[in-house]
């Protein structure tokens, strides 16, 4: 029996195998509170196949190559870094893990077509190896499993698009399942994910998304230009957006918690967010708290040691500024993705100078709940127009 080609959570068939593929598990979680790691690695392998397998299988090809590749190069940084612990080698190591992400993006761009390294899910792939190949610069993972290695990196609720998940907590979780009282509750949480996730994604993020969507971009390009058949678009597609994502992530993270697993949430209400900061707080949060721990942190470390700038405040506006250039970088080489990135920065930099103003004259500044309000909207308004520059329409609408 051949099984079909599915791209995870976004066919609801894909559900059917789901639930009768995590039964056992389910079951043996409830009566034993016990795991089958036999069992984890079929099913394992069994949505691999139905995600990488069949029509895709160059991609199940480059998915083979990219673990083995990754598992060679974290083995042998582990047991260098065990002896020494030279810098040069541990940003060859980083270089080198992020090299075949950085080929996906690069290839297509320069040649014009699809790279066969632009596997599905490769940037999360790549976000966990990078994560396990600092967190051993920085001595934190004492030991390395390679089977453990690969079962973290190939955690399959998540490897199409997260949530990132970080090494050491996935570990303790492998390690120590979860009680049969803790996992009722996990149960509940996960049925809970999913039938808000089809709310999310199959109802409301169709209906913006093949519905209204559809009809605002016909309103704006038969506008063209500024007009508010684009200010439609930009709301119908900004509310596309996160209810398609965030159903995504509720599968995800709900079927983690079917296994067994605490993955990390990935939304919490990002709309209802005051400022920009907090939105990043709020909106795929795995994503943002990794480019801060990962990227932004250890700038700012370098910056302030090495006192690149008398100023911290300066120091701080670079790091925002390089940190979300390299988050639209990884979008894609194209100009609303560059822009995308370069208008967040900008946006927290203002925010952070407008909250040490806010700071020092705060005797003058209202706080109430008109103001919390008015932030808000200001806020999710702010948020819609990086939308519109992300979705790409401005290009189609301007320059094409």
């Amino acid at each position: 029996m051949e099984f079909p080609h599915m791209i995870p959570y976004a066919n609801p068939i894909y559900f059917i195998y789901l639930l009768v593929a995590l039964a056992p598990m389910i079951l043996t979680l409830l009566i034993k509170g016990k795991r089958w790691t036999w069992y984890q690695v079929l099913v394992t392998l069994f949505f691999l196949y139905m995600s990488f397998g069949g029509e895709s299988w160059k991609q199940g090809i480059a998915l083979i190559g990219y673990v083995i590749w990754q598992t060679i190069l974290v083995w042998l940084y582990f047991h260098y870094r065990q002896k020494k612990n030279a810098s040069a080698v541990f940003y060859s190591a980083v270089v080198l893990a992020i090299a075949p992400l950085a080929l996906s993006k690069i290839l297509p761009f320069a040649l014009g077509h699809h790279s066969l390294l632009n596997f599905l899910g490769i940037s999360y792939l790549t976000f966990k190896s990078v994560q396990i190949v600092m967190e051993i610069r920085d001595g934190l993972i004492k030991e390395y499993n390679i089977f453990r290695y690969i079962e973290f990196l190939l955690f399959f609720p998540t490897i199409s698009s997260g949530p990132i998940d970080r090494y050491r907590r996935f570990e303790k979780d492998v390690e120590n399942p979860p009680t049969r009282e803790k996992y009722v509750d996990f149960l509940g949480k996960g049925l809970h994910n999913f039938f808000l996730g089809f709310l999310y994604k199959f109802i409301i993020g169709y209906y913006f998304g093949q519905v209204l969507l559809p009809i605002a971009e016909h309103g704006a390009l038969k506008a063209g230009g500024i007009s508010w058949g684009l200010v439609a678009y930009m709301y119908v597609y900004s509310m596309y957006l996160f209810f398609d994502f965030a159903g995504y992530s509720l599968f995800a993270v709900g079927t983690s918690y079917l296994m067994g697993y605490d993955t990390p949430v990935n939304f919490n209400k990002p709309f209802l967010s005051w400022n920009i900061k907090e939105f990043w707080n709020r909106w795929h949060m795995t994503l943002s708290f990794w480019f801060r721990d990962y990227v932004y942190m250890r700038l700012m470390f370098t910056l302030i040691k090495n006192k690149v700038f008398k100023s911290r405040i300066v120091a701080s506006n670079v790091g925002y500024f390089a940190l979300f250039l390299l988050m639209g970088i990884w979008h894609g080489l194209t100009w609303f993705y560059l822009v995308y990135g370069l208008y967040h920065a900008a946006l927290i930099c203002l925010t952070d100078a407008w909250l040490r103003f806010k700071k020092k004259h705060k005797e003058k500044i209202p706080s109430n709940k008109f103001t919390h309000g008015f932030a808000v909207f200001l806020t999710f308004n702010a948020v819609c127009l990086s939308f519109l520059i992300f979705s790409g329409f401005l290009d189609k609408l301007f320059f094409k």
